[in-house]
């Protein structure tokens, strides 16, 4: 239940974001962010926001554990839309979280896959897959790297 309790605090975060998502593109841009989560339902959940300055926008992650199923449902809201998307809904295993959902992108719609990993006291990192053909194949199209601030 408590899986979630090494992103309470603040970070700095560079982000990795795919330019052009399902081209084969391998261009990537990259923009910081600083992120401050606290632990909610004591450590059952926990909330988060990103502020990217560079782009004018912050993102909000609820995270909540449900007692009965023991996985997560990672909730995301972006202020560029003001909209809570489909979660994505996972584990963590050997110090490895994965979480998969799905969701639309440029209105067809797409699994996704969330991973956290590279977990220790000071760094984190989180990534975002999508996959247009049911999970077949998935293309990484963001990045973030935290580092506690």
């Amino acid at each position: 239940m408590n899986d979630f309790d090494f992103l309470v605090g603040s970070w700095t975060v560079v982000n990795h974001r795919l330019t052009t998502l399902f081209a084969g593109s391998d261009d990537w841009t990259t923009f910081p962010g600083t992120s401050t989560c606290r632990s909610i339902f004591g450590g059952g959940g926990n909330i988060d926001e990103i502020v990217f300055p560079t782009l004018g926008s912050s993102g909000f992650t609820l995270r909540l554990f449900d007692v009965e199923r023991k996985e997560w449902s990672l909730h995301w809201s972006s202020s560029r839309t003001g909209l809570l998307y489909p979660p994505v809904v996972g584990t963590f295993a050997d110090g490895r979280g994965d979480f998969y959902g799905d969701d639309t992108h440029d209105g067809r719609p797409v699994k996704v896959h969330f991973v956290w990993s590279g977990i220790t006291p000071a760094t984190a990192r989180w990534e975002q897959e999508f996959s247009a053909d049911g999970g077949q194949t998935w293309e990484s199209n963001w990045i973030m790297e935290l580092t506690r601030a």
